[in-house]
Order: C-alpha cells, then sequence, then structure tokens
C-alpha cells in the first residue's frame, strides 16, 4: 500500500501537470487571438517620400516607413497553421506608379525551381510571388502581378470571384495570363531569401477615381516545401486565386486620374506562304497596322485596331478528335483579352452565344478547311462605369474574300453588367453579325438576307462567404430564317465547405439555336447532370487530401427521348508533393441519332437509331512538377460503342533550370470494332523544345505528328523582346503528308508552308 506521502506527491504531481496544461492552453489560446487579430489587419499604403529603384535592393527610405503584411498563413498542404517559410511585403506609391518589394525568406540556403525564363509561368509548383488587385472592391474581377526568383514577370486577368477550384484556379477559365500590359520588376537571389520589387503604372490598370480602398492579397509558392501561403488566409477548399478573402489596402489620400492616358502599338510584318496542297502560286505580303489604347476614364478604356496581324500567336496544340462534336480552342489574341469576361463569359462551357475566335476565320464552302479571314479595323470599349455598372462594347469589320465568294462582314457585341450585393451580378448582351456587300472603296449595303442576332441574359450569384454560387440564363437567336425552338437556358447552383463539393446544374438548348459568332457543341436537348466529392485531410503521410464522389449526367430530347446518359464513382488524391490522381468509372448509353464512326477514320458508319451501353475507366496522373523530370499520364479506355478502344496520353517533360523545357505531347488510341466497321490506330506525337536564352529572347520550337488527319506540322517561334512590350517576331510554319504506307513522313510532298517577320513597339504618348 502506497504511504500517505506518496499519494500527497502524486496529486501534487498531477495537479501541477493540470496547471501546466492549462497554462498551455492559454498561452495558445492568446497567441492564436493574436495571430488572428494580426491576419485581420488590413495594409497601409503611404505616398513615397524618397525615390525607389526597382533593384532588388531594399535600401530606399520610402521601405523603412512602409507598413508591413507578414504572418502568411498556408493554404497547401495545410490551411490552419502559418507559412513554413516567412514572408514580408511592404507597398508604396507615387504620381507614376505602385511599388510592391516582397521579402520570401528561407530557413537556410537552398535552390529554386522556375520552368524556364519565359514570360508568364504557371504551376503550383514553382516558386514565386504574385499579388492580387481588386481595383474596383467588387470581388469579381481583379488583376494580378508575380515575379519569380530569377525575375521573370507574370500577369494576369481573374474574373468571376476566381471561384473555380480546378489546379487552384492556375489552369481554369477564371484566370488568364494571356493579357499583356508594361510594368516593371527585379528580383535578387541571397544566401536565405530572395527579393521581389515591382513598379506597377497606374496606368497600366483600371481602377475607380477618388477611391480611399482597393481590395489586396500577396500569396507565394515554395517549392523547398511544397508550400503556398497566402497574406489574407484562404480555406484549401477554395482557390488559391478566389478574391473573396482579400483584406483592404487603405491609401492615405483619395487616387487621383494619373493623367493622359494613350498607348500606340504599331507593327510591321513580311510574310511569305505557298499552298502546295491547291499548288497556287507564292504568295509575299508586306502588311503595316497596328493598336491603340486610350484610357477614357480610370475605369474605362478604348481599344482600337486597324489591320491587325495575329500571326505570332502560337498555334493551337492538336488533339485527337474521337467526339461527334466540336472542340474548343481558347482565345490567345491580345485585343479581345482584357476584360474577356463581359464578352465571353454568357451562357455554359458548350453555349457560348458569343466565341471571339470566330472573327477572322472563314470557312471555304468548296474545300471544307478554314480560312484566315483579314480583318479591316475593330473597336473595343471595356471597364466600370462606376461601382456598380460594367459595360462592354465590341465592333469589328472583316474583309471580304472573292476567291471563296465571301462579302465583309461586320461583327458587333454590346454587354452590360449589373452588380447586385457583394459578389453578384446580371447581365445582359446582344450579339450580331450582318454581311456587307461591300465595305472598302465602294457602295456600303446591308445584305439583308444572311444576318444572324443574339440575345442573351444571365445572372451570377455568390454569398459573401464562397459557399454557394450560382447562376441562371435565357439566349435566343435570330437569322433570315425565321425559325422557332431558337432558345437556350440553364440553372446551376454550386455548394462548397471544408468538406462538401457539390454541383449541379439543368440546361435545355432548341433545335434551330444558331449564334453564328457563338460556340454550342449541340443542339436540340435537355441535360440535367450533378457531381459530388467529400473531402478527407489527413494530418501524416504523403497524402494531403483524398475524396470519393459520384457523377451522373442525363440528355433527351422530344423526338428520341433519353439519347445519353452516364455513371461515374469518382476518386481523386492530391500529394503533399503537388502530385495529383483522379479516376472514375464509368457506365454510358448512347443513342445514336444520326449516322457515325466512332473509329475516327472515315469508315463505314454506326446506323442511325442505334444505341450502345458500354463501361470504361478515366484516370489521370500528374508528378511532382518540383522534379527535373515530371510528367502527365492519363487513360480512357474499356469498352466504346459496339468494341473497344485502348487509350494513353500525356506529357513527357525535362527542364534544365533555367533556359529549358523539351517536353512531348502524346496520345495512342487503339479502337477496335467488329467487321464490317473500321479498326484504327491513332497516334499523335508532339516534341516540343522551349529554350529561353534570357528573359528577353525566346525560341520555341514544335513538331505536331497526326495520322488521324495525315499531318506533320512543324511550327518555329524566335521572340526577342528589346522593350517592355515590344517584341521582334520570326515564325516559321510547315506541313508535310504523313501516315503513308511508303514512309513515316513524306518530305517531298509540303503541303502549305509560311514564314513571318512582324515587329511590334509599344509608345506611351
Amino acid at each position: 500500500m502506497e504511504s500517505k506521502k506518496q499519494v500527497c506527491s502524486g496529486e501534487g504531481l498531477q495537479r501541477k501537470l493540470v496547471n501546466r496544461r492549462l497554462f498551455l492552453s492559454i498561452l495558445f489560446f492568446l497567441l492564436t487571438w493574436m495571430q488572428l487579430n494580426v491576419n485581420g489587419q488590413d495594409l497601409h499604403i503611404k505616398r513615397a517620400t524618397t525615390p525607389v529603384k526597382v533593384d532588388g535592393v531594399m535600401d530606399e527610405g520610402a521601405w523603412l516607413e512602409a507598413d508591413v503584411a507578414d504572418h502568411f498563413n498556408q493554404y497547401f498542404p495545410y490551411d490552419s497553421s502559418e507559412a513554413i517559410a516567412p514572408t514580408e511585403v511592404r507597398m508604396t506609391y507615387d504620381d507614376d506608379y505602385i511599388y510592391v518589394v516582397a521579402i520570401m525568406r528561407s530557413l537556410g540556403p537552398r535552390e529554386y525551381v522556375i520552368p524556364s525564363l519565359r514570360r508568364d509561368y504557371r504551376g503550383e509548383a514553382y516558386d514565386g510571388f504574385s499579388v492580387i488587385f481588386d481595383t474596383y472592391k467588387d470581388k469579381t474581377n481583379a488583376f494580378l502581378f508575380g515575379v519569380n526568383p530569377y525575375g521573370v514577370q507574370r500577369e494576369g486577368l481573374i474574373s468571376n470571384g476566381g471561384n473555380s477550384r480546378r489546379r487552384g484556379g492556375q489552369g481554369s477559365s477564371d484566370f488568364s495570363l494571356t493579357w499583356d500590359n508594361k510594368w516593371y520588376s527585379e528580383a535578387k537571389i541571397y544566401d536565405d531569401h530572395w527579393i521581389a520589387e515591382m513598379a506597377i503604372p497606374f496606368k497600366s490598370i483600371r481602377f475607380k477615381e477618388s477611391m480611399d480602398s482597393w481590395f489586396i492579397n500577396f500569396y507565394r509558392i515554395d517549392s523547398e516545401y511544397a508550400e503556398r501561403s497566402t497574406w489574407s488566409p484562404i480555406p484549401r477548399n477554395f482557390s488559391l486565386i478566389n478574391i473573396g478573402f482579400n483584406k483592404e489596402l487603405k491609401w492615405d489620400e483619395p487616387l487621383k486620374n494619373p493623367g493622359k492616358n494613350i498607348s500606340l502599338i504599331p507593327y510591321t510584318a513580311f510574310k511569305v506562304g505557298k499552298n502546295y496542297e491547291e499548288d497556287t502560286p507564292s504568295e509575299t505580303k508586306f502588311t503595316v497596322g497596328g493598336d491603340a489604347k486610350l484610357a477614357l476614364s480610370t475605369a474605362m478604356n478604348l481599344d482600337l485596331t486597324i489591320n491587325p496581324d495575329f500571326s505570332q500567336v502560337e498555334a493551337d496544340q492538336q488533339v485527337t478528335n474521337l467526339d461527334r462534336f466540336e472542340i474548343f480552342f481558347p482565345e490567345q489574341r491580345q485585343f479581345f483579352l482584357e476584360n474577356a469576361d463581359l464578352f465571353a463569359d454568357f451562357g455554359s462551357s458548350a453555349a457560348r452565344p458569343f466565341f471571339s475566335r470566330r472573327i477572322g476565320i472563314a470557312r471555304d464552302t468548296a474545300t471544307g478547311t478554314n480560312l484566315e479571314n483579314p480583318l479591316y479595323f475593330g473597336a473595343r470599349i471595356s471597364g466600370n462605369i462606376n461601382n456598380k455598372w460594367r459595360t462592354g462594347f465590341l465592333t469589328i469589320q472583316a474583309a471580304k474574300d472573292n476567291d471563296i465568294a465571301l462579302p465583309s462582314i461586320n461583327y458587333t457585341v454590346a454587354s452590360v453588367q449589373y452588380r447586385l450585393g457583394q459578389r453578384s451580378n446580371i447581365a445582359a448582351m446582344f450579339v450580331s453579325k450582318q454581311p456587307f456587300q461591300d465595305s472598302i472603296g465602294g457602295e456600303f449595303n446591308i445584305l439583308p438576307s444572311t444576318w444572324n442576332r443574339t440575345l442573351g441574359l444571365d445572372m451570377n450569384l455568390a454569398t459573401p462567404d464562397n459557399k454557394w454560387s450560382g447562376k441562371g440564363y435565357y439566349h435566343r437567336s435570330w437569322d433570315e430564317m425565321g425559325l422557332d425552338s431558337t432558345y437556350s437556358y440553364g440553372i446551376g447552383v454550386n455548394y462548397n465547405t471544408y468538406r462538401w463539393e457539390a454541383r449541379s446544374d439543368f440546361r435545355s438548348i432548341g433545335a434551330n439555336f444558331n449564334p453564328r459568332v457563338g460556340f454550342v457543341r449541340r443542339t436540340d436537348f435537355n441535360q440535367i447532370r450533378a457531381t459530388v466529392y467529400y473531402n478527407f485531410y489527413p494530418s501524416k503521410g504523403r497524402i494531403q487530401s483524398h475524396a470519393p464522389g459520384l457523377d451522373v449526367d442525363f440528355l433527351n430530347n422530344r423526338l428520341y427521348g433519353l439519347t445519353d446518359w452516364d455513371a461515374n464513382i469518382l476518386y481523386r488524391i492530391n500529394f503533399r508533393n503537388t502530385a495529383r490522381f483522379s479516376m472514375r468509372l464509368r457506365r454510358q448509353y448512347t443513342y445514336l441519332y444520326e449516322p457515325f464512326d466512332p473509329s475516327g477514320s472515315d469508315g463505314i458508319e454506326l446506323p442511325a437509331d442505334s444505341e450502345y451501353a458500354y463501361n470504361f475507366i478515366i484516370a489521370r496522373f500528374s508528378s511532382d512538377e518540383r522534379k527535373p523530370f515530371f510528367y502527365t499520364v492519363s487513360t480512357r479506355s474499356g469498352e466504346y460503342y459496339n468494341g473497344t478502344n485502348i487509350n494513353l496520353e500525356g506529357t513527357l517533360s525535362y527542364r534544365f533550370i533555367p533556359y529549358a523545357v523539351v517536353s512531348v505531347n502524346f496520345e495512342y488510341n487503339r479502337v477496335r470494332l467488329p467487321s464490317p466497321y473500321n479498326d484504327s490506330n491513332l497516334i499523335l506525337v508532339g516534341p516540343r523544345f522551349d529554350i529561353t536564352f534570357t528573359r528577353n529572347i525566346f525560341w520555341t520550337t514544335f513538331i505536331q505528328y497526326n495520322s488521324q488527319i495525315n499531318n506533320v506540322n512543324v511550327n518555329t517561334r524566335f521572340q526577342w523582346r528589346f522593350k517592355p512590350v515590344s517584341d521582334l517576331f520570326i515564325v516559321y510554319t510547315d506541313n508535310y503528308f504523313a501516315g503513308l504506307e511508303d514512309r513515316f513522313i513524306d518530305f517531298s510532298r509540303p503541303k502549305l508552308r509560311a514564314f513571318v517577320i512582324k515587329l511590334t513597339y509599344w509608345f506611351n504618348l
């Protein structure tokens, strides 16, 4: 039996342990409260009292007087702790520029991971620092500017609140890095940290004059710890660029108009090309033209273009098309990008009333091929009228082409958006395609029999806490045919919490809905679909999060009833090292109301009024991008209509930091169908060499072999950015026949060859 003294001693030790735990709990609470209060603070920005030199060295007196934004929170892999790698940000300004300096600290010497020295880098494994400005405080649209440790710049536009979670917003339609503008930055690497310094002209962004605050956030990606962190905390179930959580940037005095803001961007280009397939004579062309940007106010911009040329825009990456419907390719041309959501985000992803890539392309009805359709001129007004109203107007006159009997066509688009509450809006759009008999050097007569109009109304809803969002829309088209069933409407709801992620929508498209300047994959159907995931977040191990899920999709129309459905069991895994895995087991039903060849080889078609039910697996794995060798592989294999398809596709990449990335895109489809239908082996291979000699000199070459269209495409592009947003481009493109019986590529039989030299220069007046 224990003595009384031993018992008392044990009770005393227990009391001490309880008191210690109580003390630690109180201390933890106080530290947490202090942290939350620090994170809850806004940032004050004061006018610089000394000149600021953008050199990556923080030695100006203005930085000593600036407020500090620090105590960054983790977003990945956790969102409940302070960042491992500390970051400090300071801001100041003068009459012309907003200055930002950021110190990204490390826990000792280390190497940094970047993709290359190419501008507009992207990826969740690459070191970098970014600042997001919500200049209208509408929690809907924002500007992003970023720098990596090697001083490489990127700038982008965020729309729709940055709500998309796919790839942390990096690869979503809510975020575009194609937008380009003039600003300045520098970065320097030190033993245990690196510094980024930026000077962003007031004239390069749009904002409301006389406002005394903006919304702002900063985020950092650190490769050493596979960590993403933000100044204003963002729950990891939302996108990293979600602007609904931004804090306030408070100016020491209301913002003033920075004065006259006019930019001229002339170009000159020399082109030579030959169409060997049609055996036409070589064509040599010397063109001049350009763009102008005029700020009508600090929040409204006018873009003008005369004889625009887009020859320097990189060619689209080819894909194997085994679908019954058209494939969507994103817009990359600068003229269409600023405030693009005012024009491009109406409707749903598969039914847009306006698709800017319809402009500048014509179809030769005799050969069925797409041709470049030159543009005479264009004008575009877009921006904010005030804190509630936004508007956009675009008009472009395309050139006539006598060779294919194409008249000159005017494209006009107008939209207006009204903000509701904090994060919602209602918007209307009008789209017109109007051919003219002649527009340059002759009469200007409307052709009354070939017009097309589309009118649309959209409502976008989002709660302040980001938990609920949704959309409803109704569109109608008109043309000279005067048909009925020319409508498109839909409604969708999204629900997002720490554990649950769910979305569902319904849409209906009439049989004759025909927006000729839009993108519609199919018509004459009603569709309802739903997806739900339940997220788990392990506290230990290699997995950052994983989620099982379910997905269903049903389509029908009045004539044929149920034509398509699929049901899926889903699973996805996010790893702490930035790798990803996703899989779905699918049961699919397809009713063909038109003949279709699923082999993709122009063989015998499956008959109309036939139906098929089949099972297959869809899976995808992306490796750790921080490694020099990284890859993505995916498959969509199993039963396929009345046969089978073994599919394997992906990208293999090797990075030579900081100068080059060598990669290969590949896709293989082994389609086997019963007699008398065709079997096919479809191969698509695309080696790519991306070399960045400096931050201003780039050379990209890629080759695309596509057995489905018997084509080999070679595209090489040299770019020298000799001044900010001023470039020399040299582009060479060649196409050859491929997949022939006696040889892999027939270099003696070119299809189309072109050579372009283009020079652009950005003047600020």
